[in-house]
């Protein structure tokens, strides 16, 4: 069995909500005058992927100086309105190797981004993109 997260929404007031995960003391406001969730998907989705890459990368030894990551995704017409394209660009700093690199966002892309999977696995087109940005 994996780890179970719990998390609560509370709604504050007019069209606005206060997110938070348990046992943990981050939140974050959804609706008006926050993020609406499915931008805080996406968000999700970088974030994740920015994780492993750093990640991988320091595994590696690679000089990694800094990471920036940019994504953007295209939602259907219909309800659900989920996304059916997304693409993530990202923008590696430091002395490292073209290869590892694109070897690290692949091990995130097709293993490690448990975000990443569920975009994929609702049939939208997950394309990336990289440059590395030498110090």
């Amino acid at each position: 069995m994996g780890d179970e997260v719990k998390g609560r929404v509370e709604w504050f007031k007019d069209y606005q909500f206060i997110g938070r995960i348990e046992n943990n003391s981050c939140s974050v406001i959804l609706g008006e005058g926050g993020i609406s969730p499915m931008k805080l998907l996406l968000l999700s989705v970088a974030g994740c992927t920015a994780y492993d890459v750093v990640m991988i990368l320091q595994k590696m030894r690679e000089p990694i100086e800094g990471l920036e990551v940019e994504i953007g995704g295209e939602r259907r017409e219909e309800h659900p309105r989920i996304y059916k394209k997304v693409h993530i660009h990202y923008k590696i700093y430091g002395d490292v190797s073209e290869e590892k690199a694109k070897r690290a966002i692949e091990l995130s892309q097709d293993k490690y981004c448990s975000a990443s999977a569920h975009i994929k696995l609702s049939g939208a087109e997950l394309t990336y993109s990289f440059e590395i940005i030498k110090s």
